[in-house]
C-alpha cells in the first residue's frame, strides 16, 4: 500500500523552495565524483540534467535514442517559453504567472510546484542568453515578448518559430562538453528496456544496444528518466515517432506509479489529416493566434474560396464566445470549440474537419515583411506541406493530439514512489494540471534539469554511502535482463500475418475517437473492450521481421507499441474513474449547453496515481489519490470571457 506523501514543505508559498533549498541535505563536492546518476533521455529535461549535474561533479551516464541528442523531440517546439521578468510592462508577476498556470490546468496541479515552476522561470532565460539563444530583441535591445493562450500579459520569449530547436542547442552544447571533459559518459542508440531495483531502490537499467541488439546492463547511484510524453500511443499526433513511453511504463511495472494517463492535450492548431498514408501530424505555433484570427463560415456547406466569403458571413467564433482573450484561450478551450463548430457542420476542406487561420488582417495593418520576420518558417513549412501560401489565403488547421500532462507520479523532490528513481520534464506527471498553457513545456523541461533536479538529487544521494556498488552481476541485474530478452523473444517468434503500423493505426483510430477531445462512459467502456481484443490479437498475429542481434526498426516498434497497448487501456480506466470534466478531460455528460467543462471539485480535486498490479489478460491497477489542497488560490470555475 502506497502513502502518497508529496513532501511539500511548510510555509507562505513564496518562501517553500528557498526554506527547501535551505534544509536539504548537501553532497560535498568531493564527495560528488563518487557518486553516479544514470539519465535516460537528452532532450531539454535530460540534457539540461546531465550537463548540471557533471558540472557539478557527478558521474554522469546518458542514454540516448537517437543518433545525436540533438534529434531529441524538444527541437520541435515552436512558439517561445514563459517567464514572469515583465519586460514590456504590462503587469506580469511570479504570483500571475503562477495563477494562470494554475487556472489553466484547470486547478488540478499542486499550488506548490507550480509556483516553484513561475518563480525560477526568470533563471530559465538568464541561463538560456548566457548559453547564446537567439531570443528575438526590440529595437531598444530588450528581449522580446509576445502573447500565448490563456494569459493576457506578453510574458513569452521566442526565436522566430524554432525556440525549441534554440534551446536544445544551448543545453546539448553544455552537454557535449561534459562529454568531451569526461564528466558524462554518453551513449547514443541505446533504449532503455527495464528499470533495475535492488533492496527497494533504483540501481540501474538494462538496455539494448539499437544498432548491434546487444543488450547492456548499466549501474549507478540513482536513476532519472526524461524521456518525454507518450502522444504517440494515438498513432497520428505532432510528436516525433521515437516519442515513446517504454521507459515510464517498465518503470510502473516496476512500482512506479502513472498519475493522470487520461490527461492529453490536444493542440487547436495543427495541419488537418490529409490521407490515410500520414505517419505523424505538423504543428502550427500557437504564437500564430497572436496575429490570425479563427473563423468559419456562418452558412454550412459553404465551399466558396475563403477569399470569396466576406465579412459578414465569416463566424470568427472564438472572438465572440470569449471576447476577454478572444483567439488566444487555452488549448483545451480552442480545440474543444474548433471540434463544435464542425460537428455543427461549419468545417473547411474536403473532410469538413478544419477551420481557418487567417492573416489578411495582420497583413493589411503590419504589413507583409512584419508578419514574415515573425513567422516566417512557420508560414514556409505550412506552404510545403499544405501546398498553398497563407499570406494570400487563410491557413487550415484543426486539433491534433500534442503534450502529455499525465505520468510517472513524483513528489515535491521530483522523485517517483520507487526510491532512487527521478522522472522530469514532460515523463513526469508534471505541474501542468488538465491542461498546459502553450509555452510552458520548455519553461517545465528546463526548470527541473537546470534548477530543481541537481538540488533535490543530492538530497536524495546524501543518505547513500559513497561508492556503495553491487556489481551487474547481481541477481537483480540478471532477472532484469532475462525479462527484457525473453520480451524481444517473445514478438520474434510470433510470426504472424498483421504488421506492427496496422495495429498502432488501429489503437490510435480507438483512441482517437474513444479517449480524445471529447469522452463519455458507454464510449470508455467500449474501447476498454476493444483495446484488449485488439492487444490480444496483436501478441498472436503480429509480424515483426528481422533479427534481434542487429539493427531493427521493427523491433524496436514493436515493443514500444506492446506497452501502448497497455497504456491506452490505462488512460480509459483513469478517463471512465473521472466523472468530471476538467482542462482537456471532457466527459460529455458533465458540460454546460455551450460546451464549457463542469468540475466536481468536492469528489475530483485530486491527482489519480495509479499501481500496476499485474496482467493476465486483463490490466490489473490499483488507484491511491494525492487530494490537491488550494491554500492560495479560490477554486473556481474558469472562465475566459
Amino acid at each position: 500500500m502506497f502513502t502518497l506523501d508529496a513532501k511539500i514543505p511548510e510555509g507562505p508559498l513564496e518562501q517553500k523552495w528557498s526554506r527547501h533549498k535551505k534544509e536539504m541535505k548537501l553532497v560535498a563536492p568531493s564527495n560528488r565524483r563518487k557518486y553516479e546518476v544514470i539519465i535516460v533521455g537528452t532532450g531539454l529535461a535530460g540534457g539540461a540534467a546531465a550537463a548540471s549535474l557533471a558540472e557539478m561533479g557527478y558521474k554522469v551516464k546518458s542514454f540516448c535514442i537517437q543518433d545525436s541528442a540533438r534529434r531529441a523531440h524538444s527541437i520541435a517546439a515552436q512558439g517561445g517559453i514563459n517567464a514572469a521578468k515583465n519586460y514590456p510592462n504590462d503587469g506580469d508577476s511570479v504570483w500571475r504567472l503562477f495563477y494562470d498556470t494554475i487556472k489553466g490546468g484547470d486547478y488540478r496541479s499542486r499550488e506548490a510546484n507550480v509556483y516553484r515552476l513561475a518563480e525560477v522561470s526568470n533563471n530559465i532565460i538568464d541561463q538560456a542568453v548566457a548559453q547564446g539563444v537567439p531570443f528575438a530583441r526590440e529595437y531598444s535591445g530588450l528581449l522580446a515578448n509576445r502573447s500565448f493562450g490563456g494569459a493576457q500579459v506578453s510574458r513569452t520569449f521566442y526565436a522566430r518559430g524554432q525556440t525549441g530547436q534554440q534551446l536544445l542547442l544551448g543545453a546539448y552544447q553544455a552537454m557535449m562538453r561534459q562529454v568531451e571533459e569526461g564528466g558524462i559518459e554518453y551513449f547514443p542508440r541505446h533504449e532503455m528496456l527495464e528499470v533495475v531495483i535492488i533492496d527497494g531502490q533504483a540501481r540501474g537499467i538494462i538496455t539494448r544496444d539499437l544498432v548491434t541488439g546487444e543488450i547492456c546492463r548499466h549501474e549507478a547511484d540513482a536513476v532519472v528518466l526524461a524521456t518525454g510524453g507518450y502522444g504517440n500511443v494515438f498513432y497520428l499526433s505532432t510528436n516525433a515517432k521515437n516519442s515513446n513511453v517504454t521507459a515510464a511504463w517498465r518503470a510502473h511495472k516496476k512500482g512506479a506509479l502513472f498519475a493522470n494517463p487520461s490527461f492529453v492535450q490536444v493542440h487547436p492548431t495543427c495541419i488537418p489529416v490529409s490521407g490515410d498514408y500520414q505517419s505523424k501530424l505538423t504543428l502550427m505555433s500557437e504564437s500564430l493566434r497572436n496575429d490570425g484570427r479563427v473563423w468559419v463560415p456562418r452558412k454550412k456547406g459553404d465551399d466558396r474560396h475563403p477569399n470569396d466569403i466576406p465579412e459578414e458571413e465569416r463566424f470568427y467564433y472564438l472572438e465572440e464566445k470569449y471576447p476577454s482573450f478572444g483567439n488566444l484561450v487555452p488549448r483545451d478551450v480552442a480545440s474543444r470549440n474548433a471540434k463544435i463548430v464542425c460537428d455543427q457542420g461549419l468545417g473547411v476542406g474536403e473532410t469538413g474537419l478544419a477551420v481557418y487561420l487567417d492573416f489578411r488582417d495582420a497583413i493589411a495593418r503590419d504589413g507583409e515583411d512584419v508578419i514574415s520576420a515573425k513567422y516566417g518558417n512557420l508560414f514556409d513549412m505550412y506552404e510545403n506541406i499544405a501546398g498553398e501560401n497563407p499570406y494570400k489565403q487563410p491557413m487550415r488547421i484543426f486539433p491534433a493530439v500534442h503534450y502529455t500532462m499525465g505520468g510517472l507520479w513524483v513528489d515535491y523532490n521530483l522523485m517517483t514512489t520507487v526510491p532512487g528513481l527521478f522522472a522530469t520534464g514532460e515523463a513526469n506527471f508534471s505541474d501542468h494540471g488538465a491542461n498546459r498553457l502553450g509555452a510552458s513545456a520548455l519553461m517545465q523541461g528546463l526548470s527541473d534539469g537546470y534548477f530543481v533536479l541537481p538540488s533535490t538529487i543530492g538530497n536524495y544521494l546524501a543518505d547513500i554511502k559513497p561508492g556503495t556498488r553491487y556489481g551487474t552481476d547481481h541477481d537483480a541485474f540478471e532477472q532484469a535482463a532475462k525479462e527484457a530478452q525473453e520480451s524481444i523473444d517473445r514478438l520474434l517468434n510470433i510470426k504472424g500475418k498483421r504488421t506492427i503500423i496496422d495495429f498502432h493505426r488501429t489503437l490510435g483510430r480507438i483512441v482517437w475517437d474513444k479517449i480524445g477531445i471529447s469522452r463519455t462512459k458507454e464510449g470508455l467502456e467500449q474501447a476498454i473492450e476493444d483495446i484488449r481484443s485488439l492487444r490480444e490479437e496483436f501478441w498472436t498475429n503480429v509480424y515483426v521481421p528481422g533479427e534481434k542481434a542487429n539493427y531493427n526498426k521493427y523491433l524496436e516498434f514493436a515493443g514500444r507499441v506492446a506497452d501502448f497497448f497497455e497504456l491506452a487501456e490505462l488512460m480509459a480506466m483513469d478517463a471512465l474513474d473521472r466523472n468530471e470534466s476538467c482542462g482537456c478531460h471532457l466527459r460529455e455528460e458533465f458540460q454546460t449547453e455551450e460546451g464549457e467543462a463542469i468540475r466536481n471539485d468536492q469528489d475530483y480535486a485530486y491527482v489519480s496515481a495509479w499501481e500496476f498490479k499485474d496482467r493476465n489478460g486483463v490490466l490489473e491497477e490499483a488507484l491511491h489519490k494525492e487530494d490537491l489542497n488550494f491554500e492560495f488560490v479560490e477554486l473556481k470555475q474558469r472562465s475566459y470571457k
